[in-house]
């Protein structure tokens, strides 16, 4: 590899195994600041592409100029593009907090994705095969992995010990914490790789989305780094509060979804169109069930009775159920309860995932069927992958899963942060994906947060939702890895602008 200091310092792993582990791999090397070259070709919709793929790792310093953590990255770039000041940059963050950037990697835009079926199961031999809808064709893509998340990892002090929890914290593992380092990160790496004068974009999954909404800003304004457009993947809430009747009520269009994928409505809904059915739930929702909720004990029984007859009908559950549960059904329950006389559970992630409990009985799932499903396919593929196909070489874990907890999580204005930035700057564009079988971060929170982004509604022609037939990570089913890419490509081409427009109202 060939390397800008050739330095190598002792790591810090924090993951979610034993004491002993975590002693091996202490005493495992990182090299600081390296990087490794490879040349391919590849077939995006029909058309021949070459690209270079750059693996390596890039410091984070202090104020003082000491490197405090170096961070892991896969750099996609196009070789046969010669203006990069007219090629964009998508610069791809995942979540947890604590999640590698494998996900996105490996399985929504990037080159190759794993070997899976068109519905997203697991086959073997695990592995990687071409993507035919990466939009590599229209950006260049880097893959970043946060502290402690795939090989990044935490440095030594300059005394030679490591940084305790409560440092580890200050430094890296926070809302904000997290959004000052990696704007440093993303600074140092567009100048570095000379991107300064292109188009750029942010993309974040899961707490990804808190991640780039609070990046937006904070490139913006503390490194002067103005972005095209920010897409959110499965959002969280950004600091945009969800409680209360709102948060129960928000539900109910995902278990309609849910229910629907099963099997498990009247004759009457199931042949509705998914589409045409949610926007029917979605009406319901707003208008009825919402202030039914806000109402709480104090509803009159035949109302509540009234309602609970309606949830149930679209939530795929019984009038009981929802009664009992005072209008209220907890996302836990119904995985638990929707396919019970099934004896079989739904998935968190992915509600179109089943598993099995010890016991029928019960008010929640003994595990998350879906993640056991992708953990088989995605740790086997990347570890190969960026070793045998990228040729990066460590002997450090590939964390999927790092420990960044405690995570401070008070002052989240990523969402309000958010909504400064596109008023700042009228190229930003914003765009939402979820899919309509996630439980976790559902599509209709995700709707919500969108509409309560920007209350004035001055920007809401550059805020844009799309919906797909799939759960959290919606790229695993093949019809949506294909559509989810060319919504990326659309609102890529779209958002960039053009020679003589300026940024301007």
């Amino acid at each position: 590899m060939k390397s800008f200091k050739h330095l190598s310092l002792m790591v810090l792993f924090v993951g979610v195994f034993s004491s002993s582990t975590l002693l091996a791999d202490n005493e495992r090397k990182l090299s600081v600041d390296d990087k490794n070259t490879t040349k391919h070709s590849t077939k995006i919709k029909g058309e021949r592409i070459k690209y270079t793929a750059t693996t390596g790792t890039q410091p984070v310093w202090d104020e003082e100029g000491t490197p405090t953590a170096s961070l892991f990255y896969t750099y996609y770039q196009r070789t046969d593009v010669d203006d990069k000041a007219t090629r964009p940059l998508l610069i791809s963050f995942n979540g947890g907090p604590g999640s590698a950037s494998v996900w996105m990697h490996i399985a929504y835009t990037g080159p190759k994705v794993i070997n899976v079926d068109d519905e997203g199961y697991p086959l073997q031999p695990y592995g990687v095969k071409t993507n035919p809808y990466s939009i590599l064709d229209v950006a260049d893509i880097v893959f970043v992995n946060p502290v402690n998340t795939g090989y990044s990892r935490a440095l030594a002090k300059k005394d030679g010990s490591m940084p305790s929890k409560a440092e580890l914290k200050t430094m890296f593992f926070g809302v904000n914490a997290d959004i000052k380092y990696l704007a440093d990160w993303v600074s140092t790496f567009v100048t570095r790789n000379e991107r300064w004068r292109s188009p750029k974009y942010l993309i974040g999954e899961s707490y990804g989305t808190t991640r780039v909404a609070g990046l937006t800003k904070e490139l913006q304004s503390r490194q002067w780094m103005y972005i095209n457009g920010t897409i959110l993947v499965s959002p969280t809430d950004i600091g945009i509060k969800r409680e209360g009747p709102v948060k129960a009520a928000n539900r109910l269009p995902y278990f309609t979804a849910t229910a629907w994928y099963h099997n498990a409505l009247t004759t009457e809904l199931q042949q509705k169109p998914l589409a045409e059915l949610l926007a029917q739930v979605e009406q319901f929702t707003l208008r009825e069930y919402l202030p039914a909720l806000a109402q709480g004990g104090f509803i009159a029984p035949e109302h509540k009775q009234r309602i609970a007859e309606q949830v149930a009908k679209y939530a795929g559950l019984s009038v009981e159920t929802v009664v009992n549960s005072n209008l209220d059904i907890s996302n836990n329950y119904f995985w638990k309860d929707l396919l019970r006389n099934r004896k079989q559970t739904v998935g968190r992630l992915d509600s179109r995932y089943l598993g099995i409990d010890k016991k029928v009985v019960g008010a929640r799932p003994d595990y998350n069927a879906e993640l056991s499903s992708w953990l088989h396919s995605f740790t086997p593929a990347i570890n190969h992958y960026l070793r045998e196909e990228l040729g990066y070489k460590t002997d450090l874990r590939y964390n999927m899963f790092g420990n960044v907890h405690p995570w401070d999580r008070s002052g989240n204005n990523t969402g309000e942060n958010l909504r400064l930035a596109m008023a700042e700057n009228p190229y930003l564009n914003v765009m939402v994906q979820s899919g309509y079988f996630d439980g976790a971060t559902n599509y209709f929170d995700a709707k919500y947060t969108m509409w309560q982004l920007d209350p004035s509604g001055q920007m809401k022609d550059r805020l844009s939702f799309k919906g797909y037939e799939s759960g959290h990570m919606m790229y695993l089913r093949h019809e949506d890895l294909r559509q989810s890419n060319q919504d990326i490509r659309d609102f890529i081409i779209k958002s960039t602008p053009a020679k003589e427009q300026a940024a301007k109202y």
